[in-house]
């Protein structure tokens, strides 16, 4: 399985570079909200739930940047 991953990453090196700036950011800027790697809660349950909420903060932060908060304020008003 590495090798096949890496014969693919040979074939498109710029794949990497990609997933760093598309996939990476939200767990780098999730981790910094977080104050390091440490959830506030305990049992996987909670965890879970803390990590849905963090999502969903992220989510709603980069759609008011991209989209501006007025669309994101009339969806919420239904």
């Amino acid at each position: 399985m590495l090798d096949r991953m890496q014969a693919r990453l040979d074939r498109t090196p710029e794949a990497m570079i990609i997933r760093r700036q598309t996939v990476e950011h939200c767990f780098g800027t999730l981790k910094a909200w977080m104050g390091g790697a440490h959830f506030l809660t305990r049992a996987l349950e909670k965890v879970k739930t803390e990590m849905s909420l963090q999502g969903l903060a992220y989510n709603m932060k980069r759609t008011i940047k991209i989209f501006d908060v007025r669309p994101l304020m009339l969806a919420i008003a239904g």
